[in-house]
């Protein structure tokens, strides 16, 4: 490599950093100007991609997992001819793809970063996707030393060490300060060595500012048989004497007059430095012609939980949806993915108990195309909701089924049980949530999901549930069906998954006393049926939403905000659940056949 070379785009990358942040008012210069040698060696040295078709199949992908160092990011590609100078000075304002951290708008990133911590495992699920396609693009990612406290860094690091994925590569920039000081082992490189090797992972350290040094690690990167960490010891604000190694500069750019001083330092630049780099193989993914689903049948009235239609429609669907793989985290004899795992086990993940890097991986394998169905407990994607909003960024194409929902699981107690998971998957913007009551409906949404593009939400239910939909049923997303109706309906009850069986027990007791009550089956939870809605508050007295789930967030409030200046008579999980039969639970919680019968009563002063 040409060394003499390197170091002009390095001086380079450093004026664009510089510049554009201080243009900016804002940003990270320090935390960028650590990193220039390591990204520069990369991009200008080994780096194998089509700058003019950045989803060519065999890329090689770099993921900025400190996505504060955007400004690198922009003057890389700057220096690669791909950002104008005047593009640049746009840093961080309305309407520039070149936004405060790195987001897809911007053709060159990978993914959404800046939330810590994330983008080794998006790395992981990029890697695995190129190990599955058989492709021979390698994937880096550029991580921050203050990041590595993160438990899901560990998480990616494990993961990645089990499945082989000697086509990764972190490096990681060892500044020595964080936000507000120094982080935890500081300029320790050795430490990070000991630690990180001992998960399974090839480990160099090298100066980070030593072309020689960089240029020799990367290489030897090349033939490890193992995922590879170059361990970089890095000055924060390298380049700049008054900026170098100093506490307090973190995210502040340089006023006018303090970036013609730091200006100076830097010397002559030579603004046609630009870099140029390698073409990758043209290789692409073996492909799989599409074909029509399986066929499927569940006899009415047969009990079968949501859970296990879910595992079987993913095995049914797969010939028409060839992208799809599966990720569970060691419970998939609980959510089901195994039956899918047993029929097509190249393309089921198993992540184990660490749905942090389960997302994070999601997301990179969707950025490359893939569609995954991410499985586990509804109650555990609580510890992975910064990596679900942050796909959400990325634009990714990702489907997650929570199992074991609601106190109707019965005996294995509150920490087993999703409570808060629709509120938490309906705040996210364009986000759908599917709750299919039986397996019929199941099977549907599940293939609904595959259909959609973007974040889908299905919740599944631990226990058994008759049959009451025919196969050649249609569920729509944002559709509703209605299960009892009259033309004298006094009271509409509204339902889903478990509470639609308590909804029909109830139903059939209020009329034995007179009282004709409308039952729907709100299985699209979001979107929600509104014209449903809306026809049956003008229809009858009282809307009654019963849900196992806790009101705040839940099917009671999606209810209530389609419907505004209509009353809404909520019944939903209210105390803190026990261990317990399911029929126990939900009587305790007052989401029973008897309780929605109680309400309606209580209603109509009956």
């Amino acid at each position: 490599m040409d060394t003499e070379k390197l170091e002009k785009i390095a001086r380079l990358v450093r004026y664009y950093i510089l510049a554009s942040t201080t243009e900016a008012g804002s940003g990270h210069p320090t935390s960028s100007l650590s990193a220039v040698e390591l990204t520069t060696s990369l991009l200008f040295g080994f780096f194998r991609y089509d700058a003019e078709n950045p989803g060519h199949p065999n890329n090689d992908r770099l993921v900025f997992s400190k996505g504060h160092a955007s400004p690198l990011l922009y003057s890389l590609w700057a220096a690669a001819g791909k950002v104008t100078e005047k593009e640049l000075l746009a840093l961080r304002k309305f309407n520039s793809r070149l936004e405060g951290h790195p987001v897809p708008l911007f053709p060159y990133a990978e993914a959404a970063t800046g939330s810590l911590g994330h983008g080794l495992s998006v790395g992981v699920g990029m890697a695995l996707n190129a190990k599955m396609d058989k492709l021979s693009y390698r994937t880096y990612v550029l991580l921050g030393d203050s990041e590595m406290t993160e438990g899901s860094q560990w998480e990616a690091m494990q993961i990645a060490a089990y499945y082989k994925l000697n086509n990764l590569v972190g490096i990681l920039d060892v500044n020595r300060l964080g936000q507000r000081g120094e982080t935890i082992h500081g300029h320790n490189t050795a430490e990070y060595e000991k630690r990180i090797s001992s998960f399974g992972w090839d480990t160099t350290v090298v100066d980070g500012h030593s072309f020689p040094e960089i240029l020799d690690a990367y290489k030897k990167s090349l033939s490890s048989k193992k995922p590879v960490m170059i361990i970089a010891k890095t000055i924060k604000g390298k380049g700049v004497s008054f900026l170098e190694d100093k506490d307090g500069w973190h995210g502040k750019a340089l006023k006018k007059e303090e970036l013609e001083k730091a200006l100076k330092e830097l010397g002559d630049i030579d603004r046609s430095a630009k870099g140029e780099i390698l073409k990758p193989e043209n290789m692409k993914p073996p492909e799989i012609r599409a074909q029509k689903a399986g066929d499927f049948f569940y006899e009415k009235g047969a009990p079968i939980a949501t859970r296990k239609a879910y595992g079987n429609a993913l095995a049914r669907i797969f010939p028409e949806f060839p992208d799809i793989v599966v990720l569970d985290a060691e419970v998939s004899n609980s959510t089901f993915a195994d039956i899918f795992k047993k029929a097509y086990p190249e393309r089921f993940f198993e992540m184990f108990i660490a749905e942090q890097n389960m997302a994070g991986t999601a997301t990179g394998l969707s950025m490359r195309g893939k569609i995954p169905f991410v499985s586990t407990f509804a109650a555990f994607f609580s510890r992975a909701f910064d990596q679900i909003r942050m796909s959400r960024y990325s634009g990714a194409n990702i489907k997650f089924a929570g199992s074991h929902a609601g106190v109707s699981i019965g005996e294995d107690g509150p920490s087993q049980m999703g409570l808060e998971d629709i509120a938490m998957f309906r705040t996210l913007l364009g986000s759908i949530v599917l709750y299919p009551c039986d397996a019929v409906s199941a099977e549907k949404l599940v293939e609904e999901a595959a259909r959609h593009n973007g974040i889908v939400y299905i919740r599944t239910t631990r226990k058994e549930t008759p049959v009451i939909y025919s196969a050649d049923e249609n569920f729509p997303v944002g559709g509703s069906k209605t299960l009892a109706k009259s033309d004298k309906d006094d009271v509409t009850i509204i339902a889903a998954g478990i509470t639609v069986h308590e909804a029909l027990k109830a139903h059939d007791e209020l009329k034995k006393n007179g009282i004709n009550a409308r039952v729907i089956d709100l299985y699209s939870v979001k979107p929600v049926d509104k014209e449903a809605l809306e026809k049956a508050a003008d229809e009858t007295e009282a809307i009654i939403t019963v849900e196992d789930h806790y009101a705040e967030g839940g099917i009671g409030e999606a209810v209530a905000s389609a419907l505004p200046g209509k009353p809404v008579y909520p019944l939903a999980v209210r105390k803190i659940p026990k261990s317990g039969r399911p029929e126990e639970l939900l009587d305790y919680e007052e989401i029973s056949a008897g309780a929605i019968v109680e309400k309606v009563k209580s209603l109509r002063n009956l």
